[in-house]
C-alpha cells in the first residue's frame, strides 16, 4: 500500500477542516465496525487462511444494508475468495465504474506484535491490527459509503462494482480473475494506492493519484562448470564467473527515462524538498539527460526508482561442497521497470552488460504483468480535486508512478484505466504497513467517508 496516514491525533484534527469533521456520522461509525471486524479474519495465504469467511461476512454486509443477494457473489479460489458486489447504474449503455481493493493481508505473527495482529484495537485514538493501514480500513469505509448512499436514495446514473481481490499480498491470481471479468469497465479506482504525504510536522504537504505502476520482473543468472576437487584450481570457476558478472550488473546504470506522470511528480513535489533535491528534480523533469540531476536523485534510496528502470541482485546460490569446484552458481536479479518497457529488453541488455556467453539468463518472474501507464483523464482528476478540497483544501494534487505492485496491474492489462485514489495520508517516518503494530488514526474516517462519496457521486452521477 502506498502513502497511506498514520499521525498523531493531533495532527490530523488540526489538518481536517470543520465542516468534515463528523466523527460520529452514522456511516463514519458504521465504517470502523466493519474494519474493526475485519481485522479478525486471519486473511493470510496457507493454512488457516479465512479470507473466505471475511469474503462471507462482507457478502453479509452489503446484503444487509440493501445490495440484491444475487448482485454480490463471492468466488472461492485455491484456499481464498474475492467477492465482486454491483450497483446497477439507470443507464445500462454507460460502463460501470469499479473500485478496486483487496481483503488478505501480510503475515502477521503475534508474539512479534505489542497487540495481537488479529484483533482491532482502538487505542489513543488509532485503529491498531494487520490491515488497518493495508487495507482493510479503507476496504470498511468504501463499503461504508456505498450503503450510506444507498440509504440517502442515491440512484447512480453509471454502474459501480465494488471488486476485493483475495491474493493480492502474494499471487494475484484471483487479481488477474477479477481483472477479466471486469474488462469492459469504463475505469478502476483502487483504493489500495496513491494517497497523501505528511510532513513530519503533521502538515499535509501533497496528494497523489497513482496513474503508474513499474513492471516487476526476475531474472536468474546461471553459470556452470565441470568442478572437481578444491585442491586443483581450474581457471573457470562458476562462482566466479557468475560474481563477474553481477559486478558489471551492479554497476550500470539504465538510461533515465521521463513520462507525464513522473514529470508531473518532480515539478509537484520540487517546491517541498531540499533546496538540492527540489533543483535536481526540477532540472530532470525540464531535461532527463542532465547528469547533475541524475546523480543527485540516483544517490536518493526514495527517488532513485522514480528516473528509470533498476535491477538489483537478490539472491545468489552456488557450490555443492566445501572442498570441491563449484559445478553451479546461480543468482536472481530483481528489475522494476519503467512503465513501457518490455522485460525481454531489460534482460538482452543485462546479458549484454555481463558480457560473458557463460552466463545464461531466464526469466523467472511469476504474477507480473507488464502495463504501461493510465492516461490522466480530466473527469477522473477533476473529481479527485473536488473531493479533496473538501477535506483539505488547497492541497496540491499531482500523479505519481509507483515502484511496487497491485491490481491496477492486472486492470491495465485487460485495457482498463486504472487509478489510485486512496484519501489518507501517511508521514514517512510513520509507516507501518506489512510491518509490525500496524495503525491508523481513526480520525481519518470521516474524511475517507467525505471524500469517497464526492469522488464516487462525481464520477457516476
Amino acid at each position: 500500500m502506498t502513502l497511506k496516514l498514520l499521525l498523531t491525533c493531533a495532527a490530523v484534527t488540526a489538518a481536517i477542516p470543520a465542516t468534515a469533521q463528523t466523527t460520529n456520522s452514522p456511516a463514519a461509525t458504521n465504517g470502523l465496525e466493519i474494519a474493526k471486524k475485519m481485522i479478525a479474519f486471519r486473511s493470510v495465504r496457507g493454512p488457516g487462511n479465512q479470507t473466505p469467511q471475511l469474503a462471507a461476512y462482507l457478502k453479509s454486509v452489503l446484503v444487509g444494508g440493501g445490495f440484491a443477494a444475487s448482485d454480490v457473489t463471492v468466488t472461492p479460489v485455491d484456499d481464498t475468495a474475492y467477492l465482486i458486489a454491483t450497483w446497477q447504474g439507470t443507464d445500462a449503455a454507460l460502463k460501470p465504474i469499479v473500485i478496486s481493493g483487496h481483503i488478505d493481508v501480510v503475515e502477521a505473527k503475534p508474539a512479534d506484535w505489542q497487540r495481537d495482529p488479529f484483533t482491532a484495537v482502538v487505542e489513543n485514538g488509532y485503529l491498531y491490527g494487520r490491515g488497518a493501514t493495508d487495507m482493510k480500513l479503507d476496504a470498511a469505509l468504501a463499503i461504508a459509503t456505498l450503503l450510506d448512499m444507498k440509504k440517502a436514495g442515491y440512484k447512480p446514473k453509471r454502474g459501480i462494482v465494488l471488486a476485493l481481490s483475495g491474493d493480492e499480498e502474494t499471487v494475484m491470481k484471483t487479481s488477474s480473475l477479477i481483472a477479466d471479468r471486469l474488462k469492459t469497465a469504463e475505469m478502476a479506482l483502487n483504493i489500495d494506492g496513491g494517497g497523501g504525504l505528511y510532513g513530519e510536522d503533521g502538515k499535509a504537504e501533497y496528494f497523489t493519484v497513482g496513474a503508474a505502476e513499474k513492471t516487476y520482473a526476475d531474472f536468474q543468472l546461471e553459470t556452470t562448470s565441470a568442478g572437481g576437487h578444491s585442491s586443483a584450481p581450474r581457471k573457470v570457476n562458476a562462482i566466479n564467473q557468475l560474481a563477474a558478472a553481477l559486478v558489471r550488473i551492479g554497476d550500470y546504470r539504465f538510461t533515465p527515462q521521463l513520462s507525464p506522470i513522473t514529470k508531473g511528480y518532480f515539478e509537484g513535489v520540487a517546491p517541498r524538498q531540499t533546496p538540492e533535491i527540489g533543483a535536481a528534480m526540477r532540472a530532470f523533469a525540464a531535461n532527463p539527460k542532465n547528469q547533475k540531476a541524475i546523480e543527485t536523485l540516483a544517490a536518493n534510496p526514495g527517488y532513485v526508482g522514480q528516473i528509470g528502470t533498476t535491477c538489483v541482485t537478490s539472491m545468489i546460490s552456488g557450490g555443492h561442497a566445501l572442498n570441491a569446484l563449484p559445478q553451479r552458481a546461480t543468482a536472481n536479479i530483481n528489475c522494476r521497470i519503467f512503465p513501457g518497457v518490455k522485460p525481454a529488453t531489460v534482460m538482452a541488455e543485462l546479458a549484454k552488460v555481463a558480457a560473458d556467453p557463460g552466463v545464461k539468463f531466464s526469466d523467472v518472474t511469476e504474477g507480473s504483468n507488464p502495463t504501461d501507464a493510465s492516461p490522466l483523464r480530466a473527469d477522473l482528476m477533476g473529481a479527485v480535486k473536488t473531493a479533496m478540497a473538501k477535506i483539505r483544501p488547497g492541497v496540491p494534487i499531482f500523479p505519481s508512478m509507483s515502484a511496487g505492485a497491485s491490481d491496477s496491474m492486472w486492470y491495465r492489462s485487460v485495457g482498463v484505466p486504472s487509478y489510485g485514489v486512496s484519501p489518507t495520508f501517511i508521514k514517512q517516518s510513520d509507516d507501518f504497513s506489512h510491518g509490525l503494530n500496524e495503525r491508523t488514526p481513526i480520525d481519518n474516517i470521516p474524511l475517507a467517508i467525505t471524500y469517497y462519496r464526492s469522488l464516487l457521486t462525481d464520477l457516476t452521477k
